[in-house]
């Protein structure tokens, strides 16, 4: 029976480590590819993974992402009366078109990612839903305009370096460490009824066998591959994997919130989505108009990184630090304390 993430973890070891870097590069290689690239045996790299599974330190999922379906993406800020934040970051959290959220500035404020599928949904959500509720004092809520790193093009590049390059493309690695895309894109995606079922399959459990995500879609093996192939490949879904930072020693998180000079807004992003330090980049509307998610070890590193890289920035005009009290869900997983928490049902697979 699978452990609580609650419950004592097992100390990260370097070949973990190894194993993680190996999963986002390749999120679906067999354990078999990944222990040849990695130079252990298969079943190490089968118990090892399962024990990160467990200890709620990786996840992957598949994470759809509307934008390619040709749904706008929004960041959302409230600010709350004192005491009421947890229940409603909560219940944020539980809905399926908020993507992550977290309980920020003292516990007073919550920032979170709408992932609507459709319009109805986030007018729902954003026009009726939030303001009606009278614990919240405020809402901010901006757009998503150009996405310089996230999802499954970031790699969380801290860990760049673990594998030699040699691993990385004995795994596949050798594209760029990053991605920069429209939100939206000028020819959008259509999902056919079988596409819903195979993405449903696919953010329960980002590695389940062709076989049982044929069972799940109701398509045969070798039709699940190409149109898998397909979503993936017009960015409809990324297979995320989802890292409890903490447990790899990262424990304080930030809401960047920048305002840069319009002529070097674009190049500010680039830059940005190539800072270890950096696990989200975006342009957003609004007064500040570039969005980004910090992970540092500890808040003086934290002040390290703002004042000397990001304060580097050229065309920076202000900067707000806003530190994560806690994360109380990334990527569609929601956390406990600061492990993940798989859905019911999930298993780990391959």
């Amino acid at each position: 029976m699978a452990r609580s993430p609650m419950s004592e973890s097992t100390p990260i070891q370097p070949d973990d480590v190894r194993i993680i870097r190996a999963l986002q590069i390749a999120p679906r290689a067999s354990f078999a590819a990944i222990a040849t690239a990695l130079g252990l045996t298969e079943g190490a790299v089968n118990r090892r993974y399962r024990r990160l599974c467990a200890d709620g330190v990786i996840r992957v999922a598949g994470v759809v992402n509307p934008g390619a379906l040709g749904q706008s993406r929004w960041l959302v800020r409230l600010r709350c009366r004192p005491g009421s934040a947890p229940a409603i970051a909560d219940a944020l959290a539980g809905r399926d078109d908020v993507n992550w959220v977290s309980l920020d500035a003292a516990g007073c404020e919550i920032t979170c990612a709408t992932q609507s599928r459709t319009r109805e949904q986030r007018e729902d959500l954003l026009g009726q839903r939030l303001p009606r509720t009278a614990a919240v004092l405020d809402i901010n809520a901006v757009a998503m305009l150009r996405q310089f790193l996230g999802g499954r093009g970031h790699y969380w590049s801290a860990l760049q370096g673990t594998l030699s390059p040699q691993e990385e493309a004995a795994l596949g690695g050798d594209g760029p460490p990053f991605t920069e895309s429209p939100v939206v894109p000028r020819d959008p995606l259509h999902l056919a009824p079988e596409d819903e079922k195979l993405l449903a399959a696919l953010a329960a459990d980002g590695r389940a066998g062709l076989v049982d995500l044929a069972a799940a879609a109701g398509l045969t093996p070798g039709r699940v591959s190409r149109r898998l192939d397909t979503l993936l490949r017009h960015g409809a879904v990324h297979l995320d994997v989802e890292i409890a930072a903490a447990a790899l020693g990262y424990h304080a998180r930030a809401h960047l919130w920048l305002r840069v000079h319009p002529s070097e807004l674009k190049s500010a992003g680039r830059t940005l989505a190539q800072e270890p330090g950096i696990a989200f980049a975006a342009a957003v509307s609004g007064p500040w108009n570039l969005h980004a998610v910090a992970h540092c070890r500890d808040l003086d590193e934290l002040f390290e990184f703002t004042s000397e890289r990001i304060g580097s920035l050229a065309g920076l005009q202000g900067m707000e630090v806003s530190p994560v009290l806690r994360q109380v869900k990334q990527a569609g997983t929601r956390l406990v304390g600061d492990r993940l928490v798989s859905p019911a049902g999930a298993r780990p697979q391959r």
